[in-house]
């Protein structure tokens, strides 16, 4: 026959010989309410010069040692793990949750607000992030240059059957999505033109700015933010998934050089693309912007197009083909770059790719702003 468990109770008296607190019954999860409940009771009156007394304790659990470190304190605790008229076994439970709970439940101190202090801080990380983040680019395109130099004079190394899937993939596929942008596009600067320039009596020279906008700027920039956002993001999560595989290792381990199988058909064939997107991109805003004026000015395509052949010249075109390689090859290694730095995780394949395509994003911009400046100061 089981003996019925006697809830524990803790007892404070004080006498000449000074304050005593006698624990009894079982301290146990099975009267954890009750056990909580009286050492709440005795919240704040158990001092350090008051002695403990555990002898009459019957069954203690690890909840019960909880509470009587709730009431003492850890440092009480621990001292009482020293007692050696205490079995071992209470020993020892007494000394694991008093190191527990000085170790663990320490609260967390908030950190001071410092305002300013943290903002400085803040934008120290982050230029030192830019900073490393600008040498890793630098050095991936570094390693890039190095393999087409080290392939081009090697024709058994060409990946011919490569660069034409991903001609296809990056070139190709993108022609429908491009044009039909560039056509809203050039419709919507026709109609802000013509809108602007009525006031003025000058609709007619919305001619000259679609001609402008889209041979100099707009052709470029579109197909290079569209790419960005659709090539690079592709690349990076081809090659981050192959790397989270550990197929770029099992490429390795064959002898074989990731950047001459991965990167640089991927940055070929960016290569041939862009400039003919471009060109694709150039055209259909130029069609938007001629649809426009022949709705809203009522002008016919026979003058649309001898305006444009005698007030744009050949250097406009040129001006912005020129800029499609180099936005091209930066697209191509930000994308194949963010592919090997991912570290095996799917999260890291999806922070690798959006890092990608804001990367990319913003370096065509600083590029084209740089371009800008550099024309201007030529005359072009």
């Amino acid at each position: 026959m089981t003996t019925p468990s006697l809830p524990g109770s803790a007892t404070l008296s004080r006498d000449a010989g000074g304050a005593r607190l006698a624990l009894s019954g079982d301290w146990t999860l099975l009267h954890y309410m009750e056990l909580q409940a009286r050492a709440n009771e005795l919240a704040g009156t158990v001092g350090n010069d008051v002695k403990v007394d555990l002898h009459a304790v019957g069954a203690m659990d690890t909840s019960g040692a909880f509470v009587i470190a709730e009431l003492l304190g850890s440092q009480r605790t621990q001292a009482l793990s020293q007692d050696e008229s205490l079995p071992p076994a209470r020993r020892a439970l007494l000394k694991t949750v008093g190191d527990a709970i000085d170790t663990y439940c320490k609260g967390v101190k908030k950190p001071r607000d410092a305002g300013f202090v943290v903002l400085l801080e803040r934008i120290g990380k982050a230029m030192g992030s830019f900073w490393k983040q600008t040498l890793k680019l630098l050095a991936f395109i570094g390693i890039t240059l190095q393999g087409f130099a080290s392939t081009a004079l090697r024709p058994k190394h060409w990946r011919v059957t490569a660069v034409v899937a991903q001609i296809e993939q990056t070139g190709l596929d993108a022609v429908p999505i491009l044009a039909l942008l560039s056509f809203m596009v050039g419709a919507v600067v026709a109609f802000l033109g013509s809108t602007a320039l009525a006031s003025y009596g000058a609709s007619i020279f919305t001619v000259d700015l679609i001609g402008f906008a889209f041979l100099r700027e707009f052709g470029v920039l579109l197909t290079a933010i569209l790419l960005a956002g659709r090539t690079a993001s592709a690349f990076t999560a081809q090659i981050g998934s192959m790397k989270a595989r550990e197929e770029i290792d099992a490429i390795r381990t064959l002898g074989l050089d990731p950047v001459e199988l991965l990167v640089l058909p991927r940055v070929l064939a960016l290569l041939v693309s862009l400039p003919l997107l471009t060109f694709i991109a150039m055209i259909a805003g130029i069609v938007g912007g001629g649809v426009v004026c022949l709705a809203v000015l009522k002008m016919s395509p026979s003058m649309f197009l001898s305006m444009l052949q005698e007030d744009m010249s050949l250097t406009q075109f040129l001006v912005g083909m020129a800029k499609a390689p180099v936005f091209a090859f930066m697209i191509g290694v930000i994308g194949c770059m963010e592919g090997f730095k991912v570290s095996g995780s799917a999260q890291s394949v999806g922070e690798h790719t959006t890092s990608a395509v804001v990367q990319s994003i913003f370096v065509v911009i600083l590029l084209d702003a740089l371009a800008a400046l550099f024309y201007m100061e030529m005359g072009w």
